[in-house]
């Protein structure tokens, strides 16, 4: 139990820390969102490639990759990495990452770390909560209280004042966050979460190619050593061993204990605006907070009969 609470804590800080590193980025250097987003699925992919080096056996096995199709039918894949995380990875699911990560940088450019965080995960939870809603999940009452609760922190954020991020910085991170949502539920299924991974992000890596050449033919291509480190560390810290953390711990707890306790990620990041960049904590920001959290919190807890 010990390790899992230790593993569970420190992807939590590593999905903190990717909001953290990437307002460090843009608001303390001169590194563009698109290069920036570029080096971070870059050496994100790198890394997740050589944790599945380090992971994968040379002897074939067998992979079920039938929930998509037939529940009762499985196939033979080979455990080379290349081959297998090419079977793993999808172009929509690379869409989808490539999207939330380019909408979350520049959406960092004008935005507290707490705020873009709170943002960016509501938008996630309500994302999938809409999805299941479509789908034909029923709520009850207190669900329904929740999941109106936790929209109108969302609007309460974005209400005018001191702590209200612009308009345009919003609406990007809230893509960011439907993006994550619907690449979250294309992986929900995945027998191979770290091979999905590491092939989406390779993917993704290749959908920023054109995004480089336009900023190097525009000339507005913007380089700082600092910014670098830091999407390095958002790509190989925060996000290649997060994730592989993150879903080494997932089978060791219950579903609903691992959406509940992405809510920390918010707080936890908020935190370290204000520790590591001076953010002021506004009595808005924590009020949302509270709205938010509370009411997704209230729809993803278990139905008690």
């Amino acid at each position: 139990m010990g390790n899992t609470f230790g593993l569970v804590c420190i992807a939590m800080l590593a999905f903190a820390a990717n909001s953290l590193l990437c307002r460090m980025a843009l608001a303390n250097t001169d590194i563009d969102p698109g290069l920036f987003t570029t080096i971070r699925l870059a050496s994100g992919a790198l890394c997740l490639a050589l944790l599945v080096v380090f992971t994968t056996k040379r002897s074939p096995s067998t992979v079920d990759t039938s929930a998509a199709a037939n529940k009762n039918s499985a196939v033979t894949v080979t455990n080379s990495p290349v081959a297998a995380i090419k079977q793993q990875a999808s172009l929509l699911g690379a869409l989808s990452l490539f999207v939330y990560a380019i909408a979350f940088s520049y959406a960092y450019i004008s935005m507290s770390t707490g705020t873009g965080a709170l943002l960016l995960f509501g938008a996630v939870q309500l994302t999938m909560i809409s999805v299941g809603l479509l789908k034909g999940e029923r709520f009850a009452a207190f669900q329904w209280l929740g999941f109106l609760l936790a929209f109108a922190g969302l609007v309460i954020l974005l209400l005018p004042g001191a702590s209200a991020p612009p308009l345009l910085s919003a609406l990007l991170m809230i893509s960011a966050g439907v993006a994550w949502g619907f690449y979250s539920l294309l992986g929900k299924k995945s027998n191979a979460p770290l091979l999905l991974t590491a092939g989406n992000f390779l993917y993704a890596t290749l959908l920023t190619i054109p995004l480089i050449i336009w900023l190097w033919v525009s000339d507005t291509w913007q380089w700082s050593n600092d910014g670098v480190i830091y999407a390095l560390a958002s790509g190989v810290l925060a996000s290649g061993c997060g994730y592989a953390i993150w879903y080494k711990a997932l089978p060791l707890i219950q579903s609903t204990t691992a959406a509940i306790v992405q809510l920390s990620v918010p707080v936890i990041a908020t935190l370290m605006g204000w520790a590591f960049l001076s953010e002021a904590i506004s009595v808005q920001i924590v009020v949302a907070s509270l709205m938010t959290l509370g009411g997704i919190g209230l729809v993803i807890q278990k139905r008690r009969s």
